[in-house]
């Protein structure tokens, strides 16, 4: 059961594959990384971290880092402790719990090469271990100095879509429509919108994955200063030609968005991507204004309103 004219070409894929879409799934999450469960890896990759740590959001991030720093220092005071802190000169705790805590503090002098000279090692093995910790501290702290450097200068275009997709009148048929704003204030050059419909296809009793690039009213602009909203004309020789909500869902057609742009502050090409679902496009509506004028004059632009729309009769 073929519900969707394709071209004549080959269908590109994206990567992929032909696999049919069940259960509702994405092929593509809205943050642009793939919905695919990837099983049989080592348990342990040390390839990816560097790229775990890299791509993580801040919060992960620095929560990590304190987590790391705290279980390090906890480490080590054990160690002093278990050494005695009859060998931690300055150490005057009374209680058990006075000795770990003039343990943890001294390791956290030693790691970060403060050393306040408060408490200072007595005897050979506490002074190799402290040694030794100071020498793991200056390894840490340069690896952590890397990653902050990595994750400020790796250039990111912060691109902000629309909720949802609307089926709006366009000149004098209808189009599917998107809305997308750059939320930082840097100046993206040259960007590139690609989309792609992807749907379920029955031949001869087996589904399959097809996937259908939509021709653009406008593919390339030259400058992102504001919002673009991208078009889709739903004419004639468009796949979604007289489709309606039931027919899309039975396919479950997913919208596939892939942007490129050049960033003039790092002078480097960045990427970003998307998806929508057949149920995150909204028929017979269309987007609101998100312009307006301050009273000298100026253009705002309103993008907490980027996804704002409204429905049509």
């Amino acid at each position: 059961m073929v519900l969707f004219k394709r071209k004549s070409q080959i269908d590109d894929d994206l990567g992929f594959g032909t696999q049919p879409i069940t259960g509702d799934q994405r092929m593509m999450n809205t943050d642009g990384s793939s919905n695919i469960r990837r099983i049989g890896l080592p348990l342990i990759r040390t390839s990816d971290t560097y790229n775990w740590l890299i791509s993580m959001s801040w919060k992960k991030f620095l929560f990590i880092l304190l987590i790391a720093y705290l279980v390090v220092n906890i480490f080590f005071a054990s160690l002093y402790v278990w050494i005695g802190t009859a060998h931690l000169k300055g150490a005057d705790g009374i209680t058990p719990r006075d000795h770990f805590f003039d343990a943890f503090f001294f390791s956290a002098q030693t790691i970060s090469t403060v050393g306040y000279g408060h408490i200072s090692p007595d005897g050979f093995l506490t002074s190799c271990l402290a040694a030794f910790e100071s020498m793991l501290g200056l390894l840490a702290f340069a690896l952590a100095t890397g990653l902050l450097y990595g994750r400020f200068s790796r250039p990111t275009a912060k691109i902000v879509y629309s909720e949802n997709m609307v089926i709006a009148p366009y000149k004098e048929i209808k189009g599917l429509m998107f809305r997308l704003a750059n939320l930082r204030n840097n100046q993206l050059i040259e960007i590139e919108v690609q989309v792609v419909m992807s749907y379920n296809e029955t031949i001869e009793g087996k589904k399959k994955r097809r996937f259908y690039p939509l021709d653009l009213e406008r593919e390339k602009i030259g400058l992102l200063t504001m919002s673009w909203t991208v078009v889709h004309p739903i004419d004639e020789n468009s796949p979604l030609y007289e489709k309606t909500p039931k027919e899309l869902a039975e396919a479950e057609v997913e919208i596939l968005v892939l942007l490129k742009a050049f960033d003039d502050t790092f002078s480097q090409t960045v990427h970003t991507r998307t998806s929508y679902k057949d149920e995150d496009i909204i028929h017979n509506a269309r987007f609101t204004t998100i312009f307006s004028r301050h009273n000298n004059g100026q253009l705002i632009l309103d993008l907490s309103k980027i996804g704002s729309l409204e429905k049509l009769d």
